[in-house]
């Protein structure tokens, strides 16, 4: 027999409660947490005064988010750049994106040549036109030049601040 599933409450949740919940499920930004509430139906005043009360409480921390984050996407085989500019994207504040990648503490270089070798096996480029499809790889990834010469032996300009 299908399982029944509880009827949602009529009586509507205020922002701090429709906060916890979505604090529940993973960490969230103050500005991705005022967006989906406002998306919810919350007034503006409401939603800044549950924000508030939920960064007080330790509930939402713009910095835990950071760092959630950035693990995550070195795990993906993502490179500092390209964190730092999601992490941007999500309101995170420059203090806290440094904080975040020194707590992340990871080694770039291992991160790219762990994930160049993921992409393209252990096997190493056959010709030059393939060391720089690996670079460029490897710079669309967010890895700076400097990791990318070092891992690649390509050589690498500086395409600058590409993710901001």
């Amino acid at each position: 027999m299908p399982r029944q599933r509880k009827p949602k409450s009529d009586t509507p949740r205020n922002a701090f409660s429709s906060g916890i919940g979505l604090l529940a499920r993973r960490e969230h930004s103050s500005r991705e947490l005022k967006t989906k509430l406002a998306r919810r139906g919350h007034q503006k005043t409401e939603i800044d005064e549950a924000v508030d009360r939920l960064s007080g409480a330790h509930y939402q921390s713009d910095e835990r988010f950071g760092v959630s984050i950035a693990r995550t996407r070195i795990s993906q085989g993502y490179g500092p750049r390209r964190i730092r500019a999601e992490l941007k994207s999500h309101g995170v504040t420059e203090p806290a994106i440094r904080a975040a990648l020194d707590a992340a503490n990871a080694d770039w270089t291992l991160v790219a040549s762990t994930i160049l070798r993921r992409r393209f096996g252990a096997k190493g480029p056959a010709d030059i036109a393939e060391r720089g499809r690996r670079a460029q790889f490897l710079l669309r990834r967010g890895f700076d030049p400097a990791t990318v010469r070092a891992v690649t032996r390509a050589v690498v300009d500086d395409p600058g601040e590409e993710f901001d």
